[in-house]
């Protein structure tokens, strides 16, 4: 593996176990940040109601005693007043309430538990309060709001009452600061939210009444009418959004409020990038131990590998040099032969010439004669004898490397006469029959003829098997060239071998039968004259080799 693919997988690795466990650590802190909140919720929602529980039962109690009910019944006497005003003072004292008064059935304040104070409720109306026309209308109300005479936040609890033919409300004011200023000291982000969904208490300053959606225009109007938050412009109040904090509620009956606990997801968020990050680094530390494992591993297949592949090639060139060395003492024998056969034939030459003469001498002194035919049949004989000798010590001579013009034609008819007899033995025939004048080619005459004779020969083994073995040659020439094809019907080449049947030392024959040097020399001759070797498949089986030759620029300039 290259290494910009290694880095790749390594930061991918990292980047897979940072998500996974930078997820899984964001969702077990989210958890239990939620947890905490939902906890807290409980307490806090235990806590107000409680608080307002504890008061719940003060309108009612107060509203049985004779001198509230003296107060309601004769409102125009001073001293029954204030008997109800002493009354009423008395029992926040004792109570611990915020606030205790008395409103006619016309919603106006006739005694005070803060009678004698500055900003007293004593002739206030406050019919336009719901805890007032609730509890007319159905006995009790309870209604959270700030004072429109103290200014001061508070939760109003009413009850209503008879007094003779009087009808009145007695209301207790709850103020539940002291919780607001206990989530402030503890910076908890924790609030109540009534049925408008306004923020009416809080531990955060900027939440308090403000919404935590958009308020309607019914819901402003009925917020306006009822002067719930006097000195407070609601329109203008804009909505809560809490951005990256996570926010629980739970209810509050029986006014629908619902806390409101928020946690910042800070901390949840450092969780996670901190595990990601851990995550990450053993990843990638996990990654990188591994890669050098599988680097090692690699490293000792690829050494094995190379051993291999060396005592491979060792093997190898220990074959090459076996058959080379075969190759070279084949070739010296080859050589000694060459040498022995030229001797051969300088001492066959001259008897069969002298048997030629005899003969020619006998037929001449008879030449009716009865044997005067088998005489000529005879030197018939020798004369082919000795064609053939003068050809095998040409083709045997060294020929000189100059090109020189030379009759292709003649090359070719050399070839065919030098194996001919091999054919013969096979029963091949061999048909070239040229039309025409022979083409003229810059050449060696034995070069040449050592071309053609490869090519036949090769022919001729591969036609072994062959039943009916035969070889046509053709010439045929196009604009300053000749080509000789030669077409036999053997067993042909493999497609596989195609390409390399001209390279040298390659054979098909058995050890021994061949150096594989044929087509080799045969190419690096022809190339020498300007020439090329075409090998090529025959249809219905066999080779075609064509050998291609330039014309010499005589025979071009005469054409």
């Amino acid at each position: 593996m290259s290494r910009p693919t290694s880095r790749t997988v390594l930061l991918l690795a990292a980047l897979i176990a940072a998500m996974l466990v930078g997820g899984g650590a964001f969702l077990a802190a989210d958890a239990r940040l939620t947890r905490a909140l939902d906890r807290s919720l409980i307490l806090t929602r235990h806590t107000v109601e409680t608080e307002i529980g504890r008061f719940a039962y003060l309108p009612g109690v107060t509203a049985e005693d004779a001198r509230i009910r003296a107060a309601l019944a004769a409102p125009q006497d001073a001293g029954a007043i204030a008997e109800a005003n002493a009354y009423l003072a008395t029992v926040v004292e004792r109570s611990g309430v915020a606030e205790l008064y008395l409103l006619n059935d016309a919603g106006i304040a006739i005694a005070a538990s803060n009678h004698d104070e500055p900003g007293s409720f004593v002739a206030s109306d406050y019919s336009f309060r719901p805890y007032f026309t609730r509890a007319m209308e159905t006995g009790e109300g309870r209604f959270y709001a700030i004072g429109v005479t103290t200014g001061r936040p508070g939760y109003f609890l009413s009850r209503r009452l008879f007094s003779g033919a009087a009808t009145g409300v007695i209301v207790a004011k709850v103020e539940l600061l002291p919780l607001q200023d206990a989530w402030r000291a503890a910076d908890a982000a924790t609030s109540i939210v009534d049925a408008d969904g306004v923020v009416i208490l809080t531990g955060r300053r900027d939440w308090l009444y403000r919404p935590l959606e958009a308020l309607t225009p019914d819901t402003l109007a009925r917020l306006a009418r009822t002067r719930t938050f006097p000195g407070i412009d609601m329109a203008a109040a804009a909505p809560i959004l809490p951005a990256g904090m996570l926010m629980r509620d739970l209810p509050v009956t029986p006014d629908g409020w619902r806390i409101v606990a928020a946690g910042s997801r800070g901390g949840v968020h450092l969780i996670a990038l901190s595990a990601a990050a851990i995550a990450a680094l053993v990843a990638a530390a996990g990654v990188m131990l591994g890669q050098t494992a599988l680097q090692r591993r690699r490293l000792v297949a690829m050494r094995l590998r190379q051993s291999d592949i060396l005592e491979a090639r060792v093997a190898a060139r220990t074959e090459e040099l076996r058959q080379t060395q075969d190759a070279l003492v084949h070739a010296e024998k080859m050589a000694a032969l060459g040498r022995m056969s030229a001797a051969i034939v300088h001492e066959i030459s001259q008897p069969l010439a002298a048997m030629e003469a005899t003969l020619a001498a006998a037929s001449m002194s008879d030449p009716a004669g009865p044997s005067a035919g088998r005489i000529d049949k005879a030197r018939g004989h020798i004369r082919r004898i000795l064609r053939t000798i003068k050809h095998l010590r040409s083709f045997g001579r060294k020929d000189a490397a100059e090109l020189q013009p030379i009759a292709a034609d003649s090359a070719m008819t050399g070839a065919i006469d030098l194996v001919q007899a091999r054919a013969a033995e096979m029963g091949a025939k061999i048909r070239f029959a040229p039309k025409g004048a022979s083409p003229v080619v810059m050449a060696g005459q034995v070069r040449l003829e050592q071309v053609f004779v490869n090519l036949l020969l090769n022919a001729l083994d591969a036609m072994e098997e062959s039943a009916a073995p035969r070889i046509d040659i053709r010439r045929e020439a196009r604009e300053g060239r000749i080509d000789y094809i030669i077409r036999d019907n053997g067993c042909g080449i493999a497609p596989a071998d195609m390409g390399s049947v001209a390279e040298p030392f390659f054979t098909r024959r058995k050890t021994g039968e061949g150096l594989g040097l044929g087509l080799s020399i045969s190419t690096t001759l022809l190339d020498s004259f300007g020439g090329r070797l075409i090998l090529a498949p025959a249809d219905g089986g066999g080779t075609i080799a064509t050998v291609t030759l330039p014309l010499a620029a005589s025979a071009r300039a005469a054409a």
